[in-house]
């Protein structure tokens, strides 16, 4: 009876170790970013090859934006993978962002794999003309 469960106890051992080495032999990359700022937003190109929607994490929190994703290798259906040495990569990129800047109407987009974020600054942030009068 002891002897099961210390198999099953040294079972989980090894599927807890082997999580942990995919972690950490997931490659681990920074995608290529294109940053344009002007008066009214700044707009940010992100290239995330073979990243889809539903793999992609974007979060915005105290100031600091995050972007997740990982990358699908796609095999056809009928074809059983015996050994790969070209891991789907996970993107990973952190960004700090001025109080200029209105967190809550980012707006985003992914297409062919490139991703577009355009975060337009606050009103009170945008320059202005200021009319000067004459006496």
């Amino acid at each position: 009876m002891s002897d099961t469960n210390q198999i099953a106890q040294r079972e989980q051992e090894n599927v807890g170790r082997q999580e942990t080495e995919e972690a950490s032999r997931r490659q681990m990359l920074r995608p290529a970013v294109d940053v344009f700022e002007d008066n009214h937003a700044v707009t940010l190109w992100a290239d995330l090859p073979g990243v889809s929607r539903d793999k992609l994490d974007i979060k915005v929190h105290d100031g600091n934006l995050s972007i997740e994703a990982e990358s699908v290798i796609r095999t056809a259906p009928n074809l059983r993978l015996s050994h790969a040495e070209v891991r789907a990569p996970y993107f990973q990129r952190r960004f700090t962002i001025s109080d200029d800047f209105d967190t809550s109407r980012i707006e985003a987009n992914l297409k062919d794999g490139v991703l577009k974020l355009t975060i337009p600054r606050r009103e009170e942030s945008k320059p202005r003309r200021i009319e000067v009068s004459a006496e």
